[in-house]
Parts: C-alpha cells; structure tokens; sequence
C-alpha cells in the first residue's frame, strides 16, 4: 500500500513539530506502507520571504520571487529527512524538481502540467521515504515556479495521482471538515464524509482546509482523500465521490471569505466586446476574478461590479487604469465578505435560496451581490456583519444540530 501524506504549516512550525511528523511518518511506516511525504514551509515562513520581496516594490518580478519563497518548502523537506534518517528510518528529500514536477510558466500561480515519478519510484523501491518539498516545480526550461496558496496540497494529490497511491492524507492543525469554521460556530460539527463537488464549492468560498485546486484535481485524477489532524488521533473527513444518501442531506456547510475586494467600473461605454475586454485584459495578468455582475446601461454607459481576492488588489488597480484613460471611473470595496452555503442536496431540494434571504433580512442584513451555482448560494456583504451571517444560515439550516 502507498500513502501520500502532506503536513501543512502549523504541522511543522517548530523544530519540536516536526519531531512529531518524524514520529507520525514512523508509526505508519511500522505498517509496512510505502510513504511519500510532501511539506509545506514552516508557519510564517512564506509570508516572511514575501515581506522580503515586498521591501523593494510592491508588484516585484514574479520568477525573482518564485525563486525567492520556493526556498521556505526545501528547509523543511531537508529537516524532515534528517530527523526521520536520525529516528533510524531510510529518508530522502527532494525538491519539486527532484520529483519531476514540470508546470507551465504562470509564476506565482503555476498549474502542473506533468509529473515524471521515476526518480520517486526508485527511492521507494529502495525502501527510502520521499519527502517532497511542496508548493513548487519547474518550466520545461528548468525555471522555478510555486503553485500558489495552499500548493502544497495540490502538489500532494498530483503526485498521489501519478504514483497511483492508495490514499492522500492532508494534516492540518483543524481534525476534518466542519460544517462551518469552529471559531466562528462552536456549535460546527465535524463531517465523517463530503463530495469532491461540495469540498471545491467550500474550498473556492473560503474554507481554509484545503485549496481548491487541489479538490478540483483529485475529482479528476479519483484520488481519496482524508483530511486530518496531525496534533491528535482522531478520525478525520473523507472527500470522495458523490453517492446517493449525500443528496439526502440539504446542506452540508456554511463558509466565509474576508479576503474580498468588489471592483466596480462606471462610465464604460456600452458596445459589443468591452466586457470580454475588461476581463481578458485581467485574465492576461492572471487576476482570478469570481462574482461578477452586469448592470442595465443608460445613456450608452456600462456599469460593471465584480469581485478579486484583496491580495490582488494592487496589480487589478495597474490593469484598472487603462480603462480609467478611456473615461471610466473606477471604485474599490474592501468592507465586503463572501459568504456562501453549499449542499449537493440543493439539487433535489427547493427553498434554499429563500431561507438564505429570509435568514438575512431577519438579521437586518444587506445583500450586496448574489451567485448561484448547482450547489450553492455566495451573497456578498458589508464584512461587518460576516460572522454574524454565518451564526445565523447555520442555524437555520439546522446544520447545529
């Protein structure tokens, strides 16, 4: 049996954390499975290198800073592989090149475009535990890319997907996937088992448990993965295929993102084309954009609103501006957050978009933007009362019980 295993950043935040990985990496080596182990940096590291970059300019050159935080992954995998060598295992670490991972040019947010697991397969047929460094890889003509926030999940599914492991399991500092964020809703209960669909809809909305790339492939690749504590024992949450007594369930949680910026851009003019221009200009700079809304034009003027992450807030005002010299006014909101129910059982159920509004107007909450798919609702509102939306939909969805 293979196991791919990835620890996140809290997991292996201190010297004395990462002992504890080497002991957990022990015990199930005792079982006889072949281990590969993928890290992230250790808590506060990246944020820290990005400080770094940050000191010279607030928009610096994306390959610089990819060879500049890809660095904090590669601290990590080297001190595992000492401290596992060190407990008496067989351990070796490599970087996201030495594990063949080859991804497209998009720095700072590369995709993986193939994995060669040869160099991997050889370690473990040698009884070795590999221990990848997450996060990154390679162009085909060897420069050094990250995948983004979270990459280190996506790193650990891909390579589940190419070595064709038996089960990835992604340690956190949280036990499973809640119904909502515990912080928040102390009355949030732990799923035993959630959809790839449902977990890319929370993921995408803002659950911090695992990036939604990383949900996104293992659906594709059929990946199992568990979801789990590395601070604790307990059982943690499947993300699988979709079965039929999943539907029976309305919804299955509540998510929230502060991390919201609404653009808005007035005075447009209103031809053909000038919406696809306004979001390939930001698709060229690889600005993710989310909710997006149209509104009627009067007097030969468009008026569009849409939603980025406030992290790509500095470089959407650069792509701003060449709108804004052709006469449109540009506005930005960060006092937003996103708040967003999910539930397969949407599909067989009506109503649920009326409770979400009924729920909100009864806590005198203003609705800024709305978005719907198969299986949720996003309502975009002032951040103030963020949480207090969350509280509310939780228990009117019965989801506290």
């Amino acid at each position: 049996m293979l196991i791919v295993q990835k620890y996140g950043g809290t997991s292996v935040g201190s010297l004395e954390r990462i002992e504890n990985v080497a002991r957990r990496v022990k015990q199930t080596a005792k079982d006889k499975h072949g281990i590969v182990v993928v890290v992230s940096a250790m808590s506060g590291e990246t944020n820290k290198l990005l400080e770094y970059c940050n000191y010279y300019s607030k928009t610096p050159d994306k390959k610089a800073m990819d060879f500049v935080v890809s660095s904090g992954e590669r601290v990590t995998a080297g001190l595992l592989a000492i401290a596992l060598n060190e407990s008496g295992l067989k351990a070796v670490a490599m970087s996201g090149r030495q594990a063949g991972i080859v991804t497209d040019s998009a720095f700072t947010t590369a995709r993986i475009a193939s994995i060669d697991p040869s160099a991997m397969q050889a370690k473990i047929e040698e009884g070795c535990i590999v221990v990848v460094s997450g996060f990154q890889g390679i162009t085909d003509d060897g420069i050094v890319t990250t995948l983004g926030r979270g990459g280190s999940d996506l790193t650990a599914v891909a390579l589940a997907g190419a070595l064709k492991a038996d089960l990835c399991e992604i340690y956190t500092d949280v036990d499973g996937v809640y119904t909502t964020d515990p912080r928040i809703e102390p009355k949030a209960k732990k799923l035993n088992k959630i959809s790839y669909d449902e977990m890319l809809e929370l993921a995408s909305a803002g659950a911090k448990v695992l990036q939604n790339r990383s949900v996104e492939l293992a659906k594709k690749l059929n990946v199992n993965l568990v979801t789990r504590s590395s601070f604790n024992e307990n059982e943690g949450t499947l993300i699988t295929k979709e079965d039929d007594m999943m539907e029976d369930v309305l919804v299955s949680g509540i998510a929230l993102d502060k991390n919201q910026v609404i653009v808005d851009i007035c005075n447009l003019d209103d031809k053909p084309g000038i919406a696809a221009d306004v979001f390939k200009t930001l698709s060229d700079e690889n600005i993710v954009v989310d909710m997006i809304v149209q509104n009627i034009s009067h007097d030969a003027k468009a008026n569009i609103s849409f939603t980025i992450p406030q992290s790509e807030l500095e470089r959407s005002k650069l792509v701003m501006s060449k709108f804004e010299k052709l006469g449109a006014k540009v506005a930005y909101n960060l006092d937003v957050a996103k708040v967003s129910v999910v539930g397969v059982g949407m599909k067989s159920h009506s109503g649920v978009a009326s409770k979400a509004f009924t729920t909100l107007a009864d806590e005198n909450i203003n609705i800024l933007m709305i978005s719907t798919s198969e299986i949720k609702i996003s309502i975009v509102i002032q951040e103030k009362y963020g949480e207090l939306a969350v509280r509310a939909l939780h228990e009117a969805y019965g989801l506290d019980k």
